[in-house]
């Protein structure tokens, strides 16, 4: 399971203050319990005003980076802050995000494939109006996806396929729908990841944390092998080492015994 850490993201207020007043010591803190929690990269979206992102992303990466060696994955839907970003990174990052649109899919793959990054790859399409309801459409989006990078060149097991996570609080049927959708991206591009904000299923909803572990465990089980979370989370972390030792990946209990006796303070 990779985890992708959530929570240096400009669009939280908190996050938001400390990066307006270059509160470097506020975002290492953030960073290192990220890092010492598991996380297999650390999400960094700057999300100021279009003038100022580009300086501020780089602030970022450069204040985490100051203090963990966790790999970066720069969240942004402006190419040349990316752009910018891959310059500074010191491993190669992730890049957040890549979708069906054509206009974006010709700006993000060239140094996509020339950098070597893995990329997290939305199920729709931003040229169009409107979110894909059916599995059909998202998969439709995907098709087009694929089709582009594999003529880049750029291998099926560097996407990370966002199935896009809706919140179940508007639609009763957003949890069903997701494994669904993760089953039958599993079985069509079976070299691929799949990722997506586990926060999302349980938005607008009281105990959160009880919402987002259970939907953790459900989407594993039908084949998620990735998520952007907040890695600090031991409950979120008990329920993955569950949910792996019950599908037989845990040879001889040794991953959960282990991490029982450590509290499970690490994934």
């Amino acid at each position: 399971m990779i985890f992708i850490g959530e929570k240096i993201n400009g669009t939280r207020n908190v996050i938001k203050k400390a990066i307006l007043d270059r509160d470097a010591a506020y975002i290492q803190e953030i960073a290192k319990s990220q890092a010492e929690a598991g996380a297999d990269y650390l999400d960094i979206n700057a999300g100021t005003e279009p003038e100022r992102e580009t300086e501020d992303l780089l602030w970022l990466i450069e204040t985490v980076q100051w203090v963990v060696e966790t790999p970066i994955c720069i969240d942004s839907s402006t190419a040349s802050a990316i752009q910018e970003a891959i310059k500074i990174v010191k491993q190669t990052p992730m890049i957040n995000s890549i979708n069906g649109d054509p206009r974006r899919l010709e700006e993000f793959l060239p140094f996509i494939k020339e950098k070597g990054c893995p990329v997290i790859a939305l199920a729709l399409d931003e040229s169009k109006s409107g979110m894909p309801k059916t599995i059909e459409e998202r998969m439709m989006v995907l098709e087009r996806i694929f089709k582009a990078t594999r003529e880049m060149g750029i291998a099926d097991d560097k996407i990370f396929i966002d199935p896009l996570i809706m919140a179940v609080a508007t639609d009763q049927k957003a949890g069903t729908l997701a494994f669904d959708c993760i089953c039958t991206i599993r079985a069509t591009y079976p070299e691929a990841h799949i990722t997506g904000g586990l926060s999302n299923i349980s938005f607008g909803l009281p105990n959160r944390t009880l919402i987002n572990r259970t939907f953790l465990t459900l989407a594993v089980a039908a084949g998620m092998d990735s998520a952007v979370v907040n890695p600090s989370n031991v409950e979120l972390i008990e329920s993955l080492y569950a949910t792996e030792l019950l599908l037989g990946r845990d040879k001889f209990c040794r991953k959960y015994t282990t991490a029982s006796k450590t509290g499970f303070i690490k994934k």
